[in-house]
């Protein structure tokens, strides 16, 4: 097994339980404020391109709870499963649909993640080119130094709201 796949192991197992209550919360919170499953499935492109059912908490732009969960990309703490399952990492390029013009080998050949380069820099306010280029980025030069360094960005990113 290698350190990036232990360390996934260890830092979900670590967080899970943290996160849980709050899962709990928000998945309520949107299910008691709009009609609808709490959580949604999207397919999406893992590891040599198989494809798997992503889930993700549904969020009605309409509503003061998906607005928040939205902007402070709560509405991906379902994600931490994925991690454990082994269908995603923590940190990794953008998530996928199969089929997608972006979907290169170079990108199929790692696992997509929670969160990555694009998802702690500008984040919405990138366009998709420029997004595509930090994945890639992180694709080509992926070490564990460099996962630290997003994670440790990651909360503050999603503390300050989407831009």
């Amino acid at each position: 097994m290698h350190a990036k796949r232990i360390f996934d192991l260890v830092a979900t197992s670590a967080l899970l339980p943290l996160a849980a209550p709050l899962l709990l919360l928000t998945a309520t919170a949107t299910a008691v404020t709009s009609p609808g499953p709490p959580l949604v499935r999207g397919t999406r492109a893992g590891l040599a391109g198989r494809p798997f059912a992503m889930l993700t908490l549904r969020t009605d732009p309409r509503t003061a709870v998906g607005r928040l969960l939205r902007r402070t990309r709560l509405d991906v703490l379902p994600r931490l499963l994925h991690v454990l399952r082994g269908e995603m990492s923590l940190v990794g390029p953008c998530p996928l649909a199969p089929g997608h013009p972006s979907a290169t080998r170079a990108r199929l050949g790692v696992r997509p993640g929670v969160t990555g380069l694009w998802q702690v820099g500008r984040r919405s306010g990138l366009p998709w080119e420029e997004m595509d280029v930090l994945d890639q980025h992180y694709i080509e030069q992926h070490w564990l130094g460099l996962d630290l360094a997003v994670l440790a960005r990651t909360v503050p990113a999603a503390l300050a709201g989407r831009r």
